[in-house]
């Protein structure tokens, strides 16, 4: 129950920045989503008598932060000016895909037959969902799809920084820490790039959602399940996003999803499993269990 509550969470955080991000701008947008998400689990270490080693960990929170929260949050905060949610979160879903690059070119991973399939796999179906729209994308649209496959990159470059810097560290501490940071570095380009039109009811409530539900609370159901199911169970998640992005798009903005998204998405889907692993990882713990 908890997984699919991530999911539908995080899913709908490309929702509350569709709908926020015009008004608000995505640089002031992407840092109170910092500021609200960093400041409530902050306060939440405190109350819980957590320490954040910010003395020994801080440069590698500043790094991690600029990767996984300040840059990819910006770009697809960027995206949706131009894009629907269910959109971007199926491009933002390659991840995992670029992960296994970057874990390969830098922590030398090997890239296994299984591996280079679903990576041919997943830039097929990103190929079907960029280029066979009904409606071809603009230069505008394009420009967007890129800026998604960055987010997707950095996020990816982030993951396997943390996984060689942070081995050991607290993963409370992680989470706070770059968000805090992440939001150190974004707060340059909030000021200098400030809303051009008054807030919203709706553009308000979309980023408290954001931070507060999207962020504080999801890192806490998150934290929840790597304790209770483990890494592997969770990283499913991943899978989850994407459907429930495009439900509330679809049911709260009216967004259409056409074939060849569907079919694109199927398609890294497949990609997915061979490059995580995670089918045969989950029948290997089913086994065991049983």
């Amino acid at each position: 129950m908890l997984l699919f509550v991530l999911g539908a969470i995080w899913g709908a955080s490309y929702l509350f920045i569709r709908i926020a991000a015009p008004v608000l701008r995505p640089f002031p947008l992407v840092f109170i989503r910092l500021a609200l998400g960093g400041g409530a689990l902050f306060v939440y270490a405190l109350i819980t008598h957590r320490t954040i080693p910010w003395r020994a960990n801080w440069k590698k929170y500043a790094i991690i932060g600029a990767l996984n929260c300040a840059l990819p949050f910006a770009l697809i905060s960027t995206a949706a000016l131009n894009l629907t949610a269910s959109f971007s979160s199926m491009l933002n879903a390659t991840t995992p895909l670029f992960t296994a690059v970057v874990a390969a070119l830098w922590l030398k991973d090997a890239l296994t037959l299984n591996k280079i399939i679903g990576l041919a796999l997943g830039l097929t179906g990103v190929a079907i969902i960029v280029g066979w729209q009904p409606t071809p994308l603009d230069s505008a649209g394009i420009f967007a799809a890129i800026l998604l496959l960055i987010a997707a990159l950095s996020y990816a470059t982030g993951t396997v920084y943390g996984r060689s810097a942070l081995t050991g560290s607290d993963s409370y501490g992680n989470a706070v820490g770059q968000l805090l940071l992440g939001g150190v570095w974004i707060f340059p380009f909030a000021v200098t790039n400030p809303p051009q039109m008054t807030p919203t009811v709706s553009a308000l409530a979309a980023v408290l959602m954001l931070g507060l539900l999207s962020t504080s609370v999801a890192y806490l159901i998150y934290f929840r399940l790597l304790a209770s199911v483990g890494a592997t169970a969770t990283a499913s998640v991943t899978f989850l996003v994407p459907f429930f992005s495009s439900l509330w798009g679809m049911l709260i903005l009216g967004e259409e999803i056409y074939l060849n998204e569907i079919i694109g998405f199927g398609i890294i889907l497949v990609g997915l499993t061979l490059v995580t692993g995670l089918l045969a990882r989950r029948h290997v713990e089913v086994a065991v269990v049983g």
